[in-house]
Formats: structure tokens, C-alpha cells, sequence
């Protein structure tokens, strides 16, 4: 059919032109709104400028068409064929697309806003500057597609496949990427932020200097990737395979690595202020240096030797463990918590619930931290329940008060900031305490069994470098044929003062591990 036929009769009302043919037919600029060319054959044909709005032109063959700044919004092009086609501009917002072929078609600034493209085809697509904002393109193939600056925020590429494609400097910030496969995809300087990656495929991407900020990459792949200067502040990267992945000068402040495998990876420069160092695999990792400072300013660097980088990446959690020389029962184990609860609405870093653990003569509360800082603080609200508290806080005290004696001269001021943070910690927990109304059993409406409080009491203090610290131990604790001959009593215990550790053991355990001269400010 030629094009003076199809305009005609299309003025005349006619819109079903079903599998005609119109190859290399020129319809340039014109207006075929809401027309029915389902299976037609429109190869060659000169569609640019047309406005084919709300048209039908699902299974159709438009190879090698022409439809720059075509207006193809609301069509229906499922299953249609736009192979080496030509797209610049073209107007395609929420247009159906699926299991459409696009292959090596040019699609520069075109707008694919809130389109369904999910299934189609657009590898070797040239896709730059395009707008895929909000669309659908679940399991998309993206493979070797150029979409340099493209604009797809919110988009729906869950299972997509993007194999070797160019996405830098892409905009992809809360798009869905679950599962996709982004093998040796190029996203320098992308935004991927609150971007879904969860169990995607990186392995040997190029994320350098991306921004991921608060995205999801728990349990994501990403082996040989290169994301050396990436924003990563906030990520979730639980399970996370990071085998080899260049890491140099990343920003990973607040995130979340907990079971990641790092084995091999290199971290020197990494800026990782609030970021756990434990439950990693991190064997043979490269780190002459890392960030400490809240900001990422390098005003807290810290210098690693490579036989620190192993100890430094095998962190433990820091952990406050009170042992009570007596099981606990059900009824008690819900009552003390109880009490817990109540300090908790005080005091915000104490709202994390103990482990409990009981054997047949003896109950162990583990506390487990997120910052050497909050170790002594903690200690004091976890043994404000039992009868041996004023000596466990006098024991405290006394050890906080060690940190300002003359050995203090001996390390640097890295150290002495640090010290002067724990007792700034525990002073302040310690005064907000004192200003509220006494919380126990009595003021929580609870009842706890009161030999179990009154039971000796032993507190030891684990920090992140696994050290431990024997703060308390009641003389009592442990000696069960002693106590057992005894007479039951619920009465406040008042027990003798607990010997004090060395000062270089109490030092060593609350320093962190590293020198005066590792300290550089920016």
C-alpha cells in the first residue's frame, strides 16, 4: 500500500490496516493516532515525526525504521520487530513493549517513561540520555547496551540482564535490580541510590565512584569489582560476595557487611566509621590504611601493617557478659527483662535485648555492642537489678578513674581522645540514671526471685580486638558449697571491694590499637 492510499482512507475513518504492507514507505510527520497496523510490515519505512499515539502495532515488523521523534505514547508494540531502528527522540511513555526486538536499535533521548519493556530485547541498544524512569522491564536483555546518562529512576529491572553494558553516569536511584545479571557492566559515577540489588550479579563491574548510598546489595555478587572512591554509606551488603573487589578510598560509613565475603579485596583509603568488623571472611585482604573519622575527613586515619590487616578485619563484637552464680527460671527471665525494658526507654544504646544463658547452676547475660565506646556505660544499667550493684559501680569507678592517672603519658592522642569518650559515656548514663525514679522489680511491677538477685555476681568486659577485662568478680562467685550451707536472704548484699586489673592491662584493653603517629589531620 502507498502512503497517499493509507492517509486517505485513514481521513476517511478507516484505523484497521492489519497486516498490511508499507515497506520503505515514507510517513514522515504524519497523524495515525489510535491506528490498527497489528502484524504489518513497515521495514525501511519513514515513520519519523509521525504521531502514532495509542496505535496498534503489536507483532508488527518495523526493521531499520525510521521513527525520530516519532510519538508513540500508549502504543502497543508487543512483540513488534524495531531491530537497527532508528529512535532518537521518540516518544514511547507507557507505551507496551514486551517481548519486543530492539536489537542495535538508536535510542538517544528517547522517552521510555513508565513503558513495559519486560522481555524484550535491546542488546547493543544505543540507549544515552534515555528516559526509563519508572518503567517495567523485568527480565529485560540489556546486553552490550550503550545507556551512557540514562534516566531511569524507579525503574523495574528485576532478573535484567545488562552483560557488558555501558550505564555510566546513569541515574538508577530506587530502582529495582534484584537479581540481575550486571556481569562486567560499566556503571562509574552511576547513582544506585536506595537502588533493590539484592542478589544481582557484579561480579568485575565498574562501580567506581558510584553512589549507592542506602542501596540494597545483601547477598549480591560482586567479585573483581572495581568500586574504588563508591559511595557505599548506609549499604546493605549482608552476605555480600566482595572476593577480590577494589574497594580503595570507598565510603562505607553505617554499612551494613555482616557475613560479606572480603577475601582478597583491597581497602586501603576505605573510610569505615560505624561499620562492623566481625562475622567477615576476610582472608588476604590489602589495607595499608583506613578512615575512622565519623565524617570520612581523614581526621581519624588509622596505618595497618599487614600482619594487623588479618586482626583488624577479624573483629569481634564488643560485648558486656554478667554472670550470676544461680540458673534463672522462666517467671525471673521475663521479670528482669522487664526491668531491662524499662532502663531501655531512658537510655537509648541499651535497647538492644541480652543473650541469656543458663546451665544448671549459673545464668550468663551477654550484652552485645556496636562501639568499644558504650562498654563500661553498659556494664553499669546491666547491673542495676542485682544486689551487688553499688560495688560493681564502685569497681567501675575506680577503673574509669585509672584512665587518668600518669600512664596516660604514654600513649597518644588518638588514645586519650577515645578514654575521654568512655567516661564521658559512662558519666552521662550514669547521671541520667541518677535523675530518674529508681527503676527495679518494685517500680516495673514484676516480680523476681530474690536469691537470684542476691546471687554473686562476676563482669567482664570483651572488646572489639577480642581482649577481655575482669572488672568484678564477687569473692563468693563460684564457691557453691559455701553458699549452699547458708541461710537464704533477700537482704541488699554488701560484698568486699573486687581486686582492680593492672593499669597496663586496663590501658591496653581500652585503647585502640594503633600509635601516635597514625593520627593525621586533613
Amino acid at each position: 500500500m502507498e502512503a497517499e492510499q493509507l492517509l486517505r482512507k485513514y481521513a476517511s475513518g478507516t484505523r484497521r490496516f492489519i497486516g498490511v504492507n508499507l515497506n520503505e514507505v515514507d510517513l514522515s510527520r504524519a497523524s495515525l493516532i489510535q491506528i490498527n497496523l497489528r502484524n504489518a510490515s513497515l521495514s525501511v519505512t519513514n515513520l519519523s515525526g509521525a504521531n502514532l499515539s495509542h496505535s496498534n502495532l503489536r507483532g508488527a515488523n518495523l526493521n531499520v525504521s525510521k521513527l525520530a521523534g516519532a510519538r508513540l505514547a500508549h502504543a502497543n508494540l508487543y512483540g513488534a520487530n524495531l531491530n537497527v531502528a532508528n529512535l532518537v527522540r521518540g516518544e514511547f511513555e507507557r507505551s507496551d513493549l514486551r517481548h519486543a526486538s530492539l536489537v542495535r536499535a538508536e535510542a538517544i533521548r528517547a522517552n521510555f517513561r513508565e513503558a513495559n519493556l519486560s522481555e524484550a530485547n535491546f542488546s547493543s541498544a544505543v540507549l544515552k540520555e534515555a528516559e526509563l524512569s519508572h518503567t517495567t522491564a523485568i527480565a529485560i536483555n540489556l546486553s552490550e547496551a550503550n545507556l551512557d546518562r540514562a534516566h531511569a529512576v524507579g525503574a523495574n529491572f528485576a532478573q535484567a540482564t545488562f552483560r557488558r553494558a555501558n550505564l555510566r553516569a546513569a541515574n538508577l536511584s530506587g530502582a529495582s535490580l534484584h537479581e540481575a545479571d550486571l556481569r562486567r557492566v560499566c556503571l562509574s559515577g552511576a547513582k544506585l541510590v536506595e537502588a533493590d540489588l539484592r542478589g544481582a550479579n557484579l561480579r568485575w563491574a565498574n562501580l567506581s565512584g558510584a553512589n549507592l548510598a542506602g542501596a540494597d546489595l545483601s547477598g549480591a555478587k560482586l567479585s573483581g569489582a572495581n568500586l574504588t572512591g563508591a559511595n557505599l554509606t548506609g549499604t546493605n551488603l549482608v552476605d555480600t560476595s566482595l572476593v577480590y573487589a577494589d574497594l580503595s578510598h570507598a565510603r562505607l560509613i553505617a554499612a551494613d557487611w555482616r557475613g560479606a565475603d572480603l577475601s582478597g579485596a583491597i581497602l586501603t583509603g576505605a573510610k569505615l566509621h560505624g561499620v562492623l568488623r566481625s562475622g567477615l571472611l576476610a582472608d588476604s585482604v590489602t589495607c595499608d590504611w583506613v578512615d575512622l573519622s565519623p565524617g570520612g575527613d581523614g581526621s581519624q586515619v588509622r596505618q595497618l601493617t599487614p600482619e594487623e590487616v588479618e586482626v583488624f578485619f577479624n573483629a569481634v563484637l564488643p560485648s558486656v557478659q554478667l554472670s550470676i552464680d544461680m540458673a534463672i527460671d522462666l517467671g525471673t527471665q521475663i521479670g528482669l527483662l522487664t526491668v531491662y525494658y524499662h532502663l531501655a526507654q531512658a537510655i537509648e544504646k541499651f535497647s538492644r535485648s541480652p543473650s541469656i544463658l543458663v546451665d544448671a547452676r549459673r545464668t550468663t547475660l551477654v550484652f552485645e555492642l556496636e562501639d568499644d565506646m558504650w562498654l563500661f556505660a553498659i556494664a553499669y544499667l546491666a547491673s542495676i537489678p542485682f544486689a551487688e550493684a553499688a560495688a560493681i559501680h564502685d569497681q567501675l569507678d575506680r577503673l574509669l578513674e585509672m584512665l587518668c592517672t600518669k600512664e596516660r603519658e604514654q600513649i597518644g592522642a588518638l588514645q586519650l581522645r577515645h578514654i575521654q569518650r568512655l567516661r564521658t559515656a559512662f558519666h552521662q548514663t550514669r547521671d541520667l540514671v541518677g535523675r530518674e525514679p529508681p527503676v527495679g522489680p518494685e517500680s516495673c511491677g514484676v516480680e523476681i526471685e530474690p536469691d537470684f538477685l542476691a546471687a554473686p555476681a562476676h563482669l567482664t568486659l570483651t572488646n572489639s580486638d577480642n581482649q577481655i577485662l575482669d572488672v568484678y568478680r564477687s569473692v563468693h562467685f563460684g564457691k557453691r558449697s559455701i553458699r549452699d550451707g547458708a541461710s537464704k536472704t533477700s537482704e541488699t548484699v554488701t560484698a568486699p571491694r573486687s581486686a582492680l586489673p593492672q593499669p597496663p592491662a586496663v590501658f591496653d584493653f581500652v585503647k585502640i590499637a594503633a600509635t601516635s603517629h597514625d593520627v593525621r589531620r586533613s
